[in-house]
């Protein structure tokens, strides 16, 4: 029998709760596809601007000790001088090694390759997750979101250098959390029984790697797992339930005996002994309490930064322009806003906090400006406001009929986040073309004195945006100026306040 389809009831969404039938009306399907692409230009022009300056990128602090390592002892010799000697950090080691073992080079391309890397991650985490949804959005709408998370996740941060340029910080703080999500893109995908064993697979790996990558990335991981363990019952359909507890409690294994591995290490004994930073002494109250002050201060920083208004804006175009689709059920219960916003408050705060303790015994109260290690919970902080920008953005689509205008008001928000975040890049890029073209002269110099012979060299530092370098503070603290001495094959470097 032939069914009309004007008698068929709407269907309801079950992500966004509204009534289909009303999507397109009044555009076209080609302009509806393409201004999200055209408005994604912005944060992807943004990163290709950051990418183009990344060129200017040279050696500093940490590096100066990794790239004679990797040079004369390789990848392995790295990894091993971690785990014996620094830190445990065995993961990082990994990463590290891939870029050091191009000394110059590794350092400027490393903002291109883990750009690009990191915002495919978002791109297909975002695409999955609207799949898994069963939302149909306009097709550059992705793109859209995961760029704008992307630029403004690097690049609204107060030190964009040690976020995005200072390749030793971003493999722990800055790659390690967009890592972490990505591994969820298998969970997504995953529909039989063979996709749903590699996704557990995955994320036990993935665990593993993380706790030997980064404490804090670990910590946040953790948290998150947490409340998915917690709260699944409240979030996903009954069918899907008990694979999301179990994909998250093997995840939270794998962190676990990673995190015991890197704690347990010779490396990570030493770092605790140098720094005086035992268990006893982070956990102790007036750390716990000192650690407290100290992420007030930190909090104040990040909800004073308006730019971070960009993924707000991006998540309420989300919300206005999804639509339901046909086909099975969305994974999650229909939605909750009030829920879901408050459990990734509650995860991000805590992680913060958290995150806070363990790094308080090591920098102390400069754990206030140490922003490269905020940036394992700030990308759960952007994406939590892109979440809340799609609730409300959704609330104004149902209550409003005239939509266009707080579709041009978002999108106009979009643009003047990137544009507001061009000048202090922009000014970044100036300082950094200045200390490349000074290092540039200077390793010309110090690898002619090592030529000719000689066994100690003068050596004048060239800092920006805050990076140590060696005889930091009038020359009085010389790390890392042996690591530079060995570089460039010398016995010994001295303090030179005149460049050659």
């Amino acid at each position: 029998m032939a069914v009309d389809a004007s008698s068929v009831a709407p269907e309801r969404d079950h992500e966004f709760g509204d009534e289909r039938g009303t999507a397109g009306q009044g555009t076209s399907s080609s302009w509806r596809n393409a201004w999200p692409l055209a408005l994604s230009l912005l944060p992807l022009g943004l990163l290709v601007m950051a990418s183009w300056i990344g060129r200017y990128v040279r050696p500093s602090a940490d590096e100066w000790c990794f790239l004679p390592s990797v040079r004369d002892h390789g990848i392995s010799g790295l990894i091993g001088k971690f785990y014996f000697t620094d830190n445990g950090r065995v993961g990082n080691g990994v990463l590290v090694g891939l870029y050091a073992q191009f000394p110059v080079a590794g350092h400027q391309w490393f903002g291109l390759i883990s750009g690009v890397l990191m915002l495919a991650l978002l791109w297909a985490l975002s695409v999955q997750l609207l799949c898994r949804a069963h939302l149909e959005v306009p097709r550059g709408l992705p793109l859209l979101v995961a760029s704008m998370i992307t630029a403004v996740f690097l690049f609204a941060t107060p030190n964009t250098y040690k976020t995005f340029y200072w390749p030793a910080a971003s493999v722990s703080h800055t790659v390690a959390p967009v890592l972490a999500c990505a591994v969820a893109v298998p969970l997504l995908r995953a529909r039989g029984r063979r996709s749903r064993t590699a996704a557990l697979v995955i994320v036990f790996t993935a665990g593993v790697f993380m706790g030997t990558l980064s404490e804090e990335a670990s910590v946040v991981a953790l948290v998150v797992l947490s409340c998915v363990v917690l709260f699944a019952h409240r979030v996903f359909a009954v069918r899907v339930r008990a694979f999301a507890r179990r994909w998250s409690l093997l995840g939270m294994a794998g962190v676990a005996i990673g995190t015991v591995v890197l704690v347990t290490s010779p490396g990570s004994r030493h770092r605790r002994e140098h720094y005086g930073a035992d268990r006893a002494s982070m956990l102790a109250p007036e750390s716990l309490l000192n650690s407290l002050r100290g992420y007030g201060h930190i909090l104040e920083t990040i909800l004073s930064t308006w730019q971070y208004a960009g993924a707000v804006a991006v998540g309420v175009l989300l919300g206005l322009l999804a639509r339901a689709r046909a086909g099975r059920p969305a994974v999650l219960l229909p939605c909750r806003p009030l829920l879901l916003a408050t459990l990734g408050v509650a995860a991000f705060l805590v992680s913060g906090y958290l995150c806070t303790v363990i790094t308080y015994p090591v920098f102390g109260a400069d754990v206030v400006t140490t922003e490269r290690t905020w940036n394992d919970y700030l990308l759960l902080y952007v994406m939590l406001l892109v979440g809340v920008g799609a609730f409300i953005g959704r609330s104004l689509r149902l209550r409003t009929r005239h939509r266009g205008a707080t579709v041009t008001a978002a999108a106009m928000v979009c643009a003047a986040t990137v544009l507001g975040l061009v000048g202090p890049l922009n000014g970044l890029g100036d300082a950094m073309q200045v200390r490349a073209e000074r290092w540039d002269r200077q390793d010309r110099y110090l690898r002619e004195q090592a030529v000719d012979g000689a066994k100690v060299a003068p050596y004048t530092p060239n800092s920006v945006a805050r990076m140590l370098e060696p005889f930091s503070n009038q020359g009085r603290r010389k790390w890392p100026a042996q690591c530079v001495a060995d570089y460039y094959h010398l016995d010994k470097v001295t303090y030179s306040t005149q460049g050659p």
